[in-house]
């Protein structure tokens, strides 16, 4: 059943718990925006041109790439709700190393980027910037001691999203887009 009438108080709880806290708490913030990040990496994989661009140096469009973030961050959503799920280093390094192959084949930073370009990497920058809600709305529960996650989800994190801003940038440049400066 799609619905069970417990949450018409304004409460919830997590997977495997009963307890039942707001809905308006830090750990139902960092829930939602967990969910709210993986959600729109949905939209994101079923746009066209990410079935073609192949991510530099793997054999993965940015689709399958983005499919696999999904999975990670249902690991930390699970983490966050307190099941006994961790994200481990090795996630850390793959995201680390498409960063560094993304940046290798990019020109060097010299400004921020007004968001656009292509509609894919519109999307991107747009991912990039639910993530770090997401990151703040977690690393907010864990401060305030409402959740306890692992460092290695903290940095996972906080690296996905410098990768959704290197994917982007890398989409404007396989397709020939220049970036554009503010102009302040």
């Amino acid at each position: 059943m799609l619905y069970t009438g417990k949450g018409d108080n304004g409460t919830t709880s997590t997977f495997g718990c009963d307890q039942r806290f707001s809905k308006s708490s830090v750990v139902a913030e960092a829930l939602g925006a967990l969910d709210e990040i993986n959600s729109f990496l949905g939209v994101i994989k079923m746009n066209e041109r990410a079935n073609e661009i192949i991510v530099t140096g793997t054999n993965n469009t940015v689709s399958n790439l983005v499919g696999n973030i999904q999975q990670n961050l249902f690991i930390a959503q699970a983490e966050v709700a307190g099941a006994d799920k961790y994200i481990n280093q090795e996630k850390i390094t793959e995201l680390e190393a498409l960063i560094g192959r993304a940046e290798a084949e990019l020109p060097p930073i010299k400004s921020f980027f007004v968001s656009g370009g292509t509609e894919l990497a519109a999307l991107l920058d747009f991912a990039r910037t639910l993530s770090r809600k997401a990151e703040r709305r977690v690393v907010g529960a864990n401060d305030e001691g409402k959740i306890f996650v692992k460092k290695e989800t903290l940095a996972y994190l906080n690296r996905l999203s410098s990768l959704l801003y290197a994917l982007a940038r890398q989409v404007n440049h396989k397709s020939g887009i220049t970036e554009e400066p503010p102009r302040y």
